[in-house]
C-alpha cells in the first residue's frame, strides 16, 4: 500500500473509523476498531490508533484530522464548541497531545434553547461540500437526532432528540421489553405509529402502553410491537421537528434503515427527503477540514 498523505478519523463513543486518504480525497484503505471513546482513558487513544494504522504512521509524520467524541471531555483533548450561528467548520481544531500529528474537528453549540453537536457538524460540512449552495434542513438520525437549519453556507440553529436511546431503553428496560424481543417489521403499524403521536404528541406516554396491552390481550407479534415502538418515538420527534422542516428543502443523512424511516415518515407527511450516504458525507467533510488545515 503506498503510504497515505493524510489519515481521516471518525472517532465515536463506541467505535473507530479511519481511512488511509490521498491528498485528492480518494481512500486508499479504511480500518476499524471497537476502541471507541468510551472505552478509553485520556493516555490510551495514541496507543488505540497506533494498534489500529501504525503502517500507516511509518516514515513522515502523517497529518491526521479526526472527528467525534474523541475530541468531548472525557475524548482524546476537549475541542471547544464553535457557536452557533456559524459555518459548520469554523472553529479552529485542536491539537491532540502526544507525538503525532492529530488534530481535532470542534463541535457546535446553542445557547438557547441549549443544545451541543460533536460529529454531526462533520457531516454537515461534508454535506455542503458535496451540494454547494444548498439550504435547507439536514437530520442527521441517531441515538440523538439532530435537526439543523442550514443558510449561507451556516448552521443556523440545531435542536436535539433522544429519539434513538429512548427506543434503545424502552425495548430493554421497560415493560415494552417482553413485547418487542424479536424479528420482522410491519410497515403498516409503523405508518400507523408516526401519524398517531405526530397528530397528538401528548398521547405519547399512554400511546406506548397500548403496545403491551395489545399484546396480552390481542397476541400481537414482535414485528407490529417493534415497528409501532419506532413510529410512535419518530411521530413524536417530527411533531416537535416540524417548525424546522415544515416547508423546507430537506436532507437525511444515512444508508439504509433508520435514515429511510425518517424519509419514509416525511414522504407520508408530503414533505420529500434526499437521503445521503453517512459515510460519504463524513468522509467529505474530514477532507474539507484537512484542506483547511493545510492551507491555514
Amino acid at each position: 500500500m503506498s503510504a497515505p498523505d493524510w489519515i481521516a478519523l471518525d472517532w465515536g463513543t463506541t467505535h473507530l473509523r479511519g481511512w488511509a486518504m490521498r491528498r485528492d480525497g480518494t481512500v486508499i484503505e479504511e480500518r476499524g476498531s471497537p476502541r471507541g471513546m468510551g472505552t478509553l482513558a485520556p493516555d490510551g487513544f495514541e496507543p488505540a490508533l497506533r494498534e489500529m494504522c501504525g503502517d500507516w504512521l511509518d516514515g513522515d509524520p502523517v497529518p491526521i484530522i479526526a472527528c467525534g467524541m474523541v475530541g468531548a471531555k472525557q475524548g482524546w483533548v476537549e475541542a471547544a464548541y464553535a457557536s452557533v450561528p456559524c459555518p459548520p467548520l469554523s472553529g479552529a481544531l485542536t491539537a491532540a497531545p502526544g507525538r503525532l500529528d492529530a488534530w481535532i474537528i470542534p463541535g457546535l453549540s446553542q445557547s438557547g434553547p441549549a443544545d451541543v453537536m460533536r460529529g454531526e457538524e462533520t457531516q454537515v460540512a461534508g454535506f455542503l461540500a458535496l451540494n454547494p449552495g444548498w439550504d435547507g434542513v439536514l437530520c442527521l438520525p441517531g441515538s440523538h437526532s439532530k435537526w439543523a437549519h442550514l443558510s449561507a453556507g451556516e448552521v443556523v440553529s440545531f435542536r436535539s432528540f433522544m429519539t434513538g436511546e429512548l427506543y434503545a431503553a424502552l425495548s430493554q428496560h421497560s415493560v415494552l421489553r417482553h413485547s418487542v424481543q424479536g424479528e420482522g417489521w410491519d410497515e403498516a403499524a409503523f405508518d400507523d405509529g408516526v401519524a398517531e403521536t405526530l397528530s397528538r404528541p401528548e398521547r405519547l406516554a399512554s400511546a406506548l402502553f397500548t403496545i403491551r396491552a395489545a399484546d396480552l390481550l390481542e397476541g400481537r407479534d414482535s414485528a407490529t410491537a417493534r415497528a409501532r415502538l419506532s413510529g410512535l418515538l419518530i411521530g413524536a420527534e417530527l411533531a416537535a421537528a416540524k417548525p424546522y422542516w415544515l416547508g423546507q428543502q430537506i436532507g437525511v443523512i444515512g444508508a439504509g434503515g433508520l435514515a429511510g424511516l425518517y424519509v419514509r415518515a416525511l414522504g407520508a407527511q408530503g414533505a420529500p427527503a434526499t437521503q445521503a450516504n453517512a459515510t460519504a458525507v463524513t468522509l467529505a467533510g474530514l477532507t474539507a477540514a484537512w484542506k483547511q488545515r493545510t492551507q491555514a
